[in-house]
């Protein structure tokens, strides 16, 4: 009996670890798809279209670097306000989409019943993959 709660215990202690990995991998997916045709495999600001853009997309390896209210501390709910457009700025001038509404349509589309939380796991796993690549 006390090895069965030993090892729930141990198991309950390696969930979220495991789940944290799952979605930065889903999250670098996401990122691959939607994300670095603009700002580069790299996160960098070096993806392919940044040429045609007037102003050019940030580093987004840098985002705990650059953070203002809490320097070194990555801006999580800032971040996923930006990527679901909740915030109402925009990076580059305006010419980021709004990935919030943009994944909720697809969703929509596939005819998916949690839509909302189909999108904000979306939204925060691409977060989540962020804060892991910040140097």
């Amino acid at each position: 009996m006390q090895i069965t709660k030993l090892f729930a215990a141990a198991v309950a202690l390696c969930l979220p670890l495991t789940v944290s990995a799952q979605d930065i991998g889903y999250g670098q997916g996401i990122y691959q798809q939607y994300c670095a045709t603009c700002h580069g495999l790299d996160g960098k600001g070096s993806g392919p279209l940044t040429e045609l853009m007037l102003e050019k997309p940030g580093d987004l390896t840098l985002l705990s670097a650059n953070n203002e209210v809490e320097p070194g501390a990555f801006p999580m709910l800032r971040i996923i306000h930006i990527i679901d457009g909740r915030t109402g700025i925009r990076a580059h001038g305006g010419s980021m989409p709004t990935y919030g509404d943009i994944f909720m349509s697809e969703a929509a589309e596939r005819g998916q019943t949690g839509s909302v939380l189909e999108t904000r796991g979306r939204i925060l796993s691409l977060a989540m993959y962020l804060e892991s690549i910040q140097q």
